[in-house]
C-alpha cells in the first residue's frame, strides 16, 4: 500500500466534506440541531459530511471498515478501518465559531497508519502517514522546540458531559495556569492535536474523548516528532478516554503535571 497516495485521496475527501460544511455554515439555523446527549449535538451537516466521506473513502480502500461518529457505516474491515469525525467541533459550528475540522484516520489493526485533519476556518490540511512525516498544506512541519513547561502554550478541552473527574481536572488546570505560559481551549480536539504537531501548541490534554476525535491527530503528532499517551504514560491502544500529547522536550514534565492530579 502506498500511504502517500492514499493520503492524497484522504485529503481530497476531507476537502470535499469541508467545502460542503463551509457552504452550509453560511445558511445554517441552530434550531435544526438534534440532541444526542448532555451538551452533545448533531445536525444534518455532520450527517451529510459523514455520508460523503464514507462514499469517497469506500472507493479509495474498498476492503476497509468504518468507525464513524454518526454511525453512517458499520462495515467491519478484516485489517483496515477508517475512523472518522465528519465535523469535530460541532458546538463551535452550531454557534458560528471556528475552529472546526474534518478528521480522518486510517487504522491497520490497532495502529494508526495515516491521518488527515482539515481545519475549515483557516483552510489548512494537516496530513501524516507512517514513516512519512507530517505536512501542513504540502509543507513539512514538526513539533515545537520549546524545552520547558514554563515556556509552553498548552491546549485543553473542558469537560462538557463527563464530569466524574471535573474536580481533579480543575486542579490540574489551576496548576498549569501557574506553571505554563498560557492555556487555550479551542473546542476541537482534532485541531488541538494538529496544532501540537505543527508547533503552535507545546501540549494538549483532555479526558472523555472518543476514537474519532483523536485517530488522525495521533499520527500527526507522532510523525511530527511528538509523543502521545494516556495519563499513565501508556502509548498503545489509545481510545480518547485520556490523552496527553506534547513535543518531546516537554512531554515528561507536562505528563507529570497532569497525572499528579488526574488519575483513575
Amino acid at each position: 500500500m502506498n500511504l502517500k497516495d492514499i493520503c492524497k485521496g484522504i485529503e481530497k475527501a476531507a476537502f470535499e466534506a469541508g467545502t460542503f460544511i463551509r457552504k452550509e455554515a453560511e445558511v445554517f439555523d441552530i434550531n435544526l440541531r438534534e440532541r444526542k446527549g448532555l451538551n452533545d449535538f448533531v445536525s444534518y451537516v455532520d450527517k451529510g459530511a459523514e455520508k460523503l466521506l464514507v462514499e469517497r473513502l469506500s472507493l479509495l480502500l474498498p476492503e476497509a471498515g468504518f468507525v464513524t461518529e454518526e454511525g453512517t457505516s458499520t462495515k467491519v474491515g478484516v485489517r483496515y478501518c477508517w475512523v472518522i469525525d465528519p465535523l469535530d467541533g460541532t458546538t463551535n459550528f452550531l454557534h458560528g465559531f471556528y475552529p472546526y475540522a474534518v478528521s480522518i484516520g486510517l487504522m491497520d489493526n490497532e495502529d494508526v497508519i495515516a491521518g488527515v485533519v482539515y481545519e475549515i476556518g483557516k483552510n489548512e490540511t494537516f496530513t501524516a502517514w507512517k514513516g512519512g512525516g507530517t505536512w501542513l498544506n504540502g509543507k513539512q512541519v514538526t513539533v515545537s522546540e520549546v524545552t520547558t513547561l514554563a515556556d509552553s502554550l498548552i491546549a485543553t478541552g473542558l469537560p462538557y458531559s463527563d464530569f466524574h473527574r471535573l474536580d481533579a481536572y480543575m486542579e490540574s488546570l489551576t496548576y498549569l495556569c501557574r506553571h505554563a505560559q498560557g492555556i487555550r481551549r479551542l473546542g476541537s480536539a482534532a485541531t488541538d492535536l494538529a496544532y501540537v504537531a505543527c508547533g503552535r501548541f507545546e501540549g494538549f490534554y483532555e479526558y472523555g474523548l472518543h476514537p474519532w476525535d483523536i485517530a488522525a491527530g495521533l499520527i500527526l503528532v507522532r510523525e511530527a516528532g511528538g509523543l502521545v499517551s494516556d495519563f499513565s504514560g501508556n502509548e498503545k491502544n489509545l481510545n480518547g478516554d485520556e490523552i496527553v500529547a506534547a513535543s518531546g522536550p516537554v512531554f515528561n514534565e507536562f505528563l507529570d503535571s497532569v497525572r499528579k492530579f488526574i488519575h483513575h
